[in-house]
């Protein structure tokens, strides 16, 4: 297969990444993950006054194997992190996570007394998205989701790895 070279991207190769993160981007499944209350607006999304369908987000996957966006929303114990880390592991790649209202960001009101609470996930799992509030409306989730949209439209998964094999 020849391949044109333009300012080190293929021109065989880009559009084909563009379709690529087109629909990952249109097409994220979550995984079904809420801890507090904040899963209560996590639901309200889904529900048909928000309807997350619109977005190409809600089918919401009752197990990791099939879900490419884990909402981690409400307060995680460190009880409950190794799990939370094990349903992250058990995620195909290309995976991403946000992390929803403030107890999941930063322990919230429990943070400073609380110490069976994780002050934050970004200590065990890599976020994606912040979704600040206590708890946070369903508008910020839906903003949340298309600037993650926006995030994947921006990668270049196979620019990146045939860059790889030819350097």
């Amino acid at each position: 297969m020849k391949q044109t070279k333009s300012e080190g991207m293929s021109v065989l190769v880009a559009p084909l990444d563009a379709a690529i993160n087109w629909s990952r981007a249109n097409a994220l499944w979550p995984l079904t993950f809420g801890l507090a209350c904040c899963a209560i607006e996590m639901m309200a999304v889904g529900a048909a006054k928000y309807d997350l369908d619109r977005f190409g987000a809600g089918a919401f996957r009752p197990t990791p194997r099939q879900a490419d966006l884990m909402i981690v929303a409400g307060t995680v114990t460190h009880k409950m992190a190794p799990r939370v880390k094990r349903l992250f592991d058990q995620m195909p790649e290309p995976k991403y996570v946000m992390a929803m209202g403030a107890c999941t960001i930063g322990g919230g009101p429990y943070s400073v007394h609380g110490y069976h609470v994780v002050k934050g996930i970004d200590r065990f799992l890599p976020v994606d998205v912040y979704v600040p509030g206590c708890p946070p409306r369903p508008e910020a989730l839906i903003d949340a989701l298309l600037w993650l949209q926006q995030k994947i439209a921006q990668e270049r998964p196979l620019i990146k790895r045939y860059s790889k094999e030819t350097a």
